[in-house]
């Protein structure tokens, strides 16, 4: 019976040990993600400005996003837009930067340095600097635009071209997604392709059916970190257009942002960003649905 109650002491003082070891990163998880996370949807059912107390209106702040709000629809095409372009633009650039820096020539190492850094920029510098490559008279892209005898447009006050010119921005940072790549391309086992080059394939039939299958899990891995980093473009957004010329470039999380603290609608803001944490939970679980069919993992068919 001692014996059963010294254990039993010496267990309740280990677990207490182990909840004060972890107590900062709980303090921290409740005061700064859990509780902001719960404090946002309850406000999401308020009208609060910042300057009057808030005012219970319950689902009022959703019908008027789907109802009579157009700027809540172009923000969310506007959005999508770049979603469906830029992601795919983006995914196809890394692989190929990732096949071209996985050859066996002298100087890789810089080389694969040197496509990482642009990366590791942030946002804010990055779009500071392609205000200077976008501007329409002194800008680096109409310069060389002008050397092949091309009248480049004004890329940023354009409603027809501030939008792409933010798509051709985004391949910038695909130096994260390149060295993924790279690590799933240096990790296919070489007798696969010895396998198929045994039974005469070429290139292209070595790319296809060895490095495609057999790098599915990495692509769609950057496919979902993609999609979803995609909803929440906002830095450059900010910094290089404001949302303009004529909601050309009024991303989500940018309309979103406006509203919390340009316009003071707190609550309705909330409500967009629950709204854009359902797209995304939605557009995310579409994704693991649909990766069985086309994303292949080595030791499922293994077990098989």
């Amino acid at each position: 019976m001692e014996r059963k109650r010294f254990y039993t002491k010496r267990r309740l003082r280990q677990t207490i040990e182990g909840y004060l070891f972890i107590s900062p990163w709980i303090i921290g998880f409740v005061l700064f993600t859990a509780g902001p996370i719960v404090a946002s949807f309850v406000l999401s059912f308020f009208s609060w400005s910042l300057i009057r107390p808030p005012r219970l209106v319950w689902f009022d702040n959703y019908v008027v996003m789907f109802t009579r709000d157009p700027l809540f629809w172009q923000s969310l095409r506007v959005t999508m837009v770049y979603v469906v372009v830029a992601v795919p633009l983006q995914l196809l650039f890394a692989l190929f930067l990732a096949i071209l820096l996985n050859q066996k020539v002298r100087l890789i190492p810089f080389f694969r340095t040197l496509f990482y850094l642009p990366s590791q920029v942030s946002s804010v510098a990055m779009a500071v600097i392609f205000l200077w490559i976008y501007h329409p008279e002194l800008g680096l892209v109409n310069d060389l635009l002008r050397l092949i005898g091309v009248q480049g447009p004004a890329w940023l006050i354009s409603p027809q071209w501030a939008l792409p010119a933010l798509i051709g921005m985004s391949l910038w940072t695909v130096g994260g997604s390149m060295i993924i790549l790279l690590a799933g391309l240096q990790d296919i086992p070489q007798h696969l392709y010895e396998a198929a080059a045994l039974d005469g394939a070429g290139e292209l039939a070595k790319f296809r059916y060895v490095t495609l299958p057999m790098l599915s899990p990495v692509i769609f891995f950057i496919l979902v970190l993609g999609i979803i980093a995609g909803f929440q473009y906002f830095a450059q957004a900010y910094v290089m257009t404001r949302g303009g010329p004529l909601n050309a470039t009024l991303f989500y999380a940018l309309y979103l942002y406006l509203n919390a603290f340009n316009f003071l609608k707190m609550g309705y803001a909330a409500a967009l960003a629950w709204i854009l944490l359902l797209i995304i939970m939605a557009v995310t679980i579409l994704q693991l649905r649909l990766a069985r069919y086309w994303v292949y993992y080595e030791f499922e068919e293994t077990r098989r």
